[in-house]
């Protein structure tokens, strides 16, 4: 969500507009100003009634002061403020669904149905699609499935310098001459992304063949310490220290991804899009993911990678020894097929383009209602 706010930022930038972000601000500010946007610092995620509101007349204030053409919003809390905001000026709004939001009650069904009241809806897959369809019973005219973009610029091998992958390799414990299969999971630390099946998985593989592979866990674990802990815990209880490296967050994730020889995404629910799978491919690594969600639209099986059953510890120990037995070669020739694949399919200039056509059709058809 964040990655592709400063993706649209840059676009609009370049368009001659201007990216106007609401937000309590972050460890991507920076970024956000390299992309020519604007910081308008709210506490927007913020669940409190009064608080939301107070929020959106303060958006309000902005739009109106600032001749804001069109708001768009990425998340639900948010959301409900420039939903207001929106409608108090009579601008144009658009929504993006960067996820699935599954309802267990009547008032959570209330609380996601903001993003499903934009003037046209961005959803970030074709599974993301069908679901918003079905989901919030809407003409399919108003959804349009953009998929992520990656930034080919950035995520890019041949950028990457072989001192840089050494180092990073060693930091990870990995000798120069290191012959073991080196796994990633790049993921949040939440218990959905997968990571205890994969280390059950691993376990299954560091007992039929001791020495053959390296698993490095790649995540913020974003307050969730106690899940961090069970990870930790266990690693300890199936010793495989030697095994497993956590590293905690990685900021540069081309150079991670270029370090590694096959990156793994074992979620265990849908993934909306899955964008690290598409980085990993970006960078010519085959990936093994969950056969469900948008990964059976970004992974193409036995071609970029391979597609396992969610949650199925043998499946996954299989495709995990598969690509053991497949080799440098092998493995090369298939993450080059995913890197030509994410080149056609899922640039980052695909998305801003795309994006861009969205807001221009708002603006159209609120011309059009004027007259």
């Amino acid at each position: 969500m964040e990655r592709t706010t400063l993706e649209m930022a840059e676009a609009i930038s370049r368009a001659g507009g201007l990216a106007l972000v609401a937000s309590a601000g972050g460890r991507l500010e920076p970024d956000l100003r390299a992309a020519g946007g604007e910081l308008i610092r709210l506490p927007a995620a913020t669940k409190n009634p009064i608080t939301a509101i107070s929020n959106a007349f303060a958006m309000a204030k902005v739009v109106r002061e600032r001749r804001v053409r069109i708001v768009h919003a990425r998340s639900r809390a948010p959301a409900w403020s420039a939903f207001a905001a929106a409608r108090i000026t009579k601008t144009p709004f658009v929504t993006t669904f960067h996820g699935i939001y599954n309802a267990r009650s009547s008032l959570k069904r209330f609380y996601n149905s903001v993003m499903a009241r934009g003037d046209l809806i961005i959803a970030n897959s074709q599974y993301t699609r069908d679901h918003v369809i079905k989901q919030y019973n809407i003409d399919p005219a108003r959804v349009i499935a953009i998929p992520r973009g990656v930034d080919l610029a950035q995520f890019d091998p041949d950028r990457i310098a072989t001192n840089d992958r050494a180092a990073l390799r060693a930091q990870w414990g990995l000798a120069e001459d290191d012959p073991r299969t080196v796994l990633i999971i790049p993921a949040r630390l939440t218990r959905w992304k997968g990571h205890l099946v994969l280390l059950d998985a691993i376990k299954h593989v560091e007992a039929k063949r001791p020495g053959a592979l390296k698993l490095i866990i790649a995540g913020d674990p974003q307050s969730r310490r106690g899940y961090h802990e069970a990870i930790v815990t266990n690693i300890e209880a199936n010793k495989l220290q030697d095994v497993v490296a956590v590293v905690g967050h990685v900021r540069q994730m081309p150079l991670a991804f270029a370090a590694s020889d096959v990156a793994v995404f074992p979620s265990i629910e849908p993934e909306a899009f899955g964008r690290g799978a598409v980085e990993a491919q970006a960078m010519g690594v085959p990936v093994i993911a969950s056969n469900l969600g948008g990964f059976t639209e970004t992974v193409v099986e036995g071609e970029t990678g391979l597609l396992v059953p969610a949650g199925n510890v043998t499946a996954l120990a299989g495709a995990i020894e598969r690509f053991i037995d497949m080799g440098p070669e092998a493995r090369a020739k298939m993450g080059q097929n995913g890197r030509d694949r994410v080149r056609a399919l899922f640039s980052k200039e695909a998305l801003q383009t795309a994006t861009l056509a969205v807001y221009e059709r708002l603006l159209r058809e609120a011309e059009e209602r004027k007259k």
